[in-house]
């Protein structure tokens, strides 16, 4: 059986859903009751979107109250980890945020973790019994939306490597590589670089894991328009869209991410894959 834990994600679709009521107390803490009964049942699949340490908290206490209801085996879906951009200490007295998370995680004994397109490598690294599902289904479900004559456009160096196993898999587009300059200590961006001298007309689809504000992608698609592209197109697995996608927008033919992080409101530019219709 399957629970739930953001009643406006579904993403195994809407049988075999466990009921429970949440709230959170007025000291802040978030509780939870298990209201199906479970007494014959033995594996759930939890999922649940993280935004925040009470949304760990709910998840943490849902295991506890399966377990003490004799469920032997929970699987966990987490399409966004937390803090995956937080894999490697940039500044003396900073955390490993990720490992943090990871640790708490791994505590809850697991049978499985499933993660949907991890920042990096170092994210299902961390988390013990870790499965992966890459980006590579829903790259493939936007590219009949898009128009013929299509380049891949890597964003950075950290990018690069997922983009050309995401070229393999698509078969027939070719890769254009960029590059970003950022001070580590304020986080500001002062410099973007395609490495091609001219695209020629051609559209570009710009491929990344995270979308928060979008300065990257709007100094990115300024000089992939200095290098002659035509259509500009942006598809990210997770679409955080902390500075909302108005400016966004003035940038790109289209933008497409999943529900893996929340939900957001589709017009004529902007395009949203349900995860369920992937997995």
């Amino acid at each position: 059986m399957f629970l739930n834990l953001d009643n406006t994600f579904s993403p195994f679709g809407d049988k075999n859903n466990i009921q429970f009521e949440s709230f959170t107390f007025s000291g802040g803490e978030p509780h939870i009751r298990i209201l199906t009964d479970l007494s014959t049942v033995k594996e759930v699949k939890i999922s649940h979107r993280i935004q925040s340490f009470n949304d760990l908290g709910i998840l943490f206490l849902a295991v506890d109250a399966l377990r003490s209801l004799a469920v032997e085996k929970i699987h966990l879906f987490l399409p966004y980890f937390p803090a995956a951009r937080q894999d490697r200490r940039m500044q003396i007295g900073e955390p490993l945020s990720v490992k943090v998370y990871a640790n708490l995680i791994n505590a809850q004994n697991f049978d499985s973790v499933t993660i949907f397109d991890p920042h990096s490598d170092v994210t299902s690294a961390l988390i013990d019994r870790c499965k992966v599902i890459d980006n590579h289904l829903f790259i493939q479900k936007i590219i009949p939306k898009l128009p013929e004559n299509l380049v891949l456009i890597s964003p950075d160096s950290g990018a690069l490597k997922k983009v050309y196993k995401l070229a393999s898999y698509l078969k027939d587009f070719p890769v254009v590589e960029c590059g970003k300059i950022r001070d580590v200590k304020t986080g500001k961006l002062s410099g973007f670089k395609v490495y091609t001298d001219d695209l020629q007309g051609k559209n570009c689809l710009i491929v990344d894991d995270i979308c928060d504000g979008g300065r990257t992608f709007m100094g990115l698609a300024k000089v992939l328009k200095e290098k002659n592209a035509n259509g500009l197109f942006l598809a990210v697995s997770h679409g955080i869209f902390s500075r909302g996608l108005e400016e966004l927008d003035q940038y790109f033919d289209h933008i497409f991410c999943t529900d893996s992080f929340n939900n957001i409101e589709e017009n004529q530019t902007v395009s949203q894959i349900n995860l369920k219709e992937l997995l």
